[in-house]
């Protein structure tokens, strides 16, 4: 199993910018699709952007253009990093981790973004 953690959340302020970091513990990191989901208040959580061991990207259309998802497989890292961040933006982040078959999924604990003035 992977272990998850997120780091770089915080808050910032309307059209600003962060980058959110995600460390992947295990030993079979390269065979995972890694991915971003954020979770806002009273709302589903919902895919932000995934990516897969060779670099093809998703993206939702509320993030496309703004985001972008990249991975360091020699690290075992993936990251997010969000442009223009606006309001809509504000919710916890959760960094995922599962097989293309979906068979085996790993979650991180989840890190608060707020973007406000």
């Amino acid at each position: 199993q992977v272990q998850l953690v997120e780091s770089g959340g915080g808050l910032v302020q309307p059209g600003g910018s962060l980058r959110l970091s995600c460390a992947a513990s295990g030993s079979i990191f390269n065979t995972y699709v890694m991915g971003w989901y954020r979770q806002a208040p009273g709302k589903q959580r919902e895919l932000v952007a995934t990516i897969t061991r060779d670099g093809s990207t998703n993206y939702a259309a509320s993030v496309k253009g703004r985001f972008t998802i990249s991975r360091d497989n020699a690290k075992n890292t993936v990251y997010l990093q969000m442009d223009s961040l606006n309001a809509e933006d504000t919710a916890v982040y959760y960094c995922n981790a599962r097989r293309p078959d979906f068979l085996l999924q790993a979650w991180g604990q989840g890190t608060q973004i707020t973007v406000s003035s």
